[in-house]
């Protein structure tokens, strides 16, 4: 019977109200209505390192699918304007981060750490440039916010900053304080929550793997390809579909690796929106459809799993 359950959730901008609507109808499933209660380790990335902040911070699913419909459209607001001075979009960020900022002090706590959070988190994000006084060994590098004890823990690290970290993603927001969404490299942070586990500086003896399971759930996907069979592309005609393969990239080695370690310990619940359905992270009015999508989504295999492996 496995002991040590991870809850990873993805970014996905704001397609986190399906995962949300999702999480709420798991949640009114008989013999499932606790089941947030029973989590070890919630990890998250961007919008979904927004949901794992939330939930560790004790906010219901109800007032979490609030703060979607009422605050999305505030964060992804882009004016004209806005736009004649970013050039189209070629030049500056889509959107400021100051309505960001403010949604989720209200949210989260103006002064809140993470070690004042009810529940284990792992939150990705990027650092682009450590600021190491060696020459030689300064650089880039991904950052791993965790309140885990141990000798690296963030649990003075407030919250709200945290959250604005992993949601800066690339074109959509400035960087913040130096970071920029975990996306990068961990859209889908399960593969990251199964490795702390692992590390002897947070359990000693490290987490045995058999008694480990692992809920993964994606925000919604939309199923894009590339004709052909050579692209004889530079970086105009790459730029454009790049992000979006690189997040699909790294959340299915992710998926792939987990099943692999986990087996039946392990499940992934990721969407996919019907081929003639596209939904970028900012889509705002787009929020009823995605309702109305995750709320008729089939749900039974992940309920009977669930049954069986996390209760």
């Amino acid at each position: 019977m496995a002991t040590y359950r991870i809850l990873s959730i993805d970014g996905g901008g704001i397609r986190g109200i399906v995962t949300t609507v999702l999480m709420q109808r798991l949640a009114a499933t008989p013999g499932l209505e606790n089941f947030l209660d029973t989590v070890d380790l919630i990890a998250g990335t961007s919008t979904g390192g927004l949901l794992a902040l939330a939930i560790a911070r004790g906010k219901s699913l109800d007032d979490i699918r609030d703060l979607y419909v009422n605050d999305g459209p505030k964060i992804f607001d882009d004016s004209w304007l806005d736009d004649l001075l970013d050039l189209g979009k070629l030049r500056g960020a889509d959107y400021k981060t100051a309505p960001m900022r403010r949604v989720f002090k209200r949210v989260l706590g103006e002064d809140r750490t993470l070690g004042q959070l009810d529940k284990h988190v792992l939150i990705t994000a990027f650092d682009l440039d450590n600021q190491d006084t060696d020459k030689s060994k300064r650089t880039w590098k991904p950052k791993i916010f965790h309140n885990l004890p141990g000798t690296d823990s963030d649990q003075d690290e407030l919250v709200h900053k945290v959250a604005l970290y992993t949601a800066a993603a690339p074109t959509y927001f400035p960087s913040v304080d130096g970071y920029i969404d975990g996306g990068v490299y961990a859209n889908n942070p399960a593969m990251c929550a199964l490795a702390q586990t692992r590390d002897r500086r947070y359990f000693e003896p490290p987490t045995d793997i058999n008694d480990v399971v692992l809920l993964s759930l994606g925000t919604g996907t939309s199923p894009f390809h590339i004709k052909g069979k050579r692209h004889n592309w530079g970086y105009i005609q790459w730029i454009k579909p790049l992000i979006s393969l690189m997040l699909d990239g790294v959340s299915g080695i992710a998926d792939y690796q987990c099943q692999q370690m986990l087996g039946d310990h392990y499940h992934r619940l990721a969407p996919v929106f019907p081929p003639d359905v596209s939904i970028p992270m900012d889509a705002v009015k787009k929020i009823p459809y995605m309702i109305d999508f995750a709320e008729d989504l089939e749900i039974g295999e992940i309920v009977a799993w669930m049954q069986e492996h996390w209760m």
